[in-house]
């Protein structure tokens, strides 16, 4: 079976599932919103296999990803919207559209330039599709996003009419300013709101901060999230190895073994 018949096959095996009366009953019950969450699910566990350098997984977790733009498409034909052929045609058409330098006469010398005619055509396509221009340069940027991930994209497009910070001092001088204000709401006992409020600027410049050292800060969370559990299972192995209760334990006690966690390198 060559590559495209494995395609087809996919596609068929859908289409079964989706058959009333025959197919499965979970299947034939989701709906375009109801899958979402599913979707966003897999993508996520394909950046995991790909950060543990797992390619037997991400092989896998690749092929979730794919059953549910499969998926998606299959639902689309039987609401007569689109199929996949016409998934695979559009964005086939987009590459092409927007990397001009391979597929057109254009020249680009770095990767910065890539980046802005990708940007520039992209605000064209928009355009075109709207038949407008948009009444802000933020109107598209996903509000699902993930947080630090939206922030980021948010401060990107704003930094494109030059509302950025030249320095990266200014956005440490920012960040000293709103951990301030959030100490100061806490001393003051504010509101849940306002704590609220403040902690989210902590966030955003801390996104910026990221984004000006070129570091994608869901990345850097997943792994200090992962450098974390790492320290934490080691504690818990040494706890079990003196035959004591962690919960038991003092604060002092539970640092010194977090500190000899570190010290291995975990």
């Amino acid at each position: 079976m060559n590559k495209s018949s494995k395609i087809d096959e996919l596609l068929l095996i859908m289409q079964k599932l989706r058959t009333p009366e025959t197919g499965c009953p979970w299947d034939l019950k989701q709906n375009f919103k109801s899958i979402a969450a599913y979707t966003i699910e897999e993508a996520y566990e394909v950046v995991d296999a790909i950060e543990r350098d797992d390619m037997d997984d991400l092989k896998d977790e690749l092929g979730d990803l794919l059953l549910q733009v499969v998926f998606h498409a299959r639902m689309a034909e039987e609401d007569g919207l689109f199929d996949f052929d016409d998934v695979a045609q559009a964005v086939s058409e987009k590459m092409q559209r927007r990397h001009p330098h391979v597929f057109s006469n254009e020249e680009y010398k770095t990767v910065d330039d890539v980046k802005n005619s990708w940007e520039t055509i992209k605000a064209k396509e928009k355009e075109t599709k709207s038949g407008a221009l948009p009444h802000s340069l933020l109107e598209d940027i996903p509000s699902t996003l993930p947080g630090m991930t939206r922030s980021v994209k948010l401060q990107k497009r704003a930094a494109r009419v030059g509302f950025d910070w030249p320095e990266i001092s200014m956005v440490f001088d920012k960040l000293d300013e709103e951990l301030s204000e959030l100490r100061e709401e806490i001393e003051q006992k504010g509101s849940s709101d306002r704590l609220l409020d403040e902690m989210g600027d902590v966030m955003f410049v801390i996104a910026n901060l990221a984004r000006h050292l070129k570091i994608d800060p869901e990345q850097a969370s997943r792994a200090g999230n992962q450098k974390f559990t790492s320290r934490f299972n080691d504690m818990e192995k040494q706890a079990k190895a003196s035959g004591k209760d962690m919960g038991s334990l003092t604060l002092v006690e539970l640092e010194t073994m977090w500190q000899s966690a570190k010290t291995k390198g975990l």
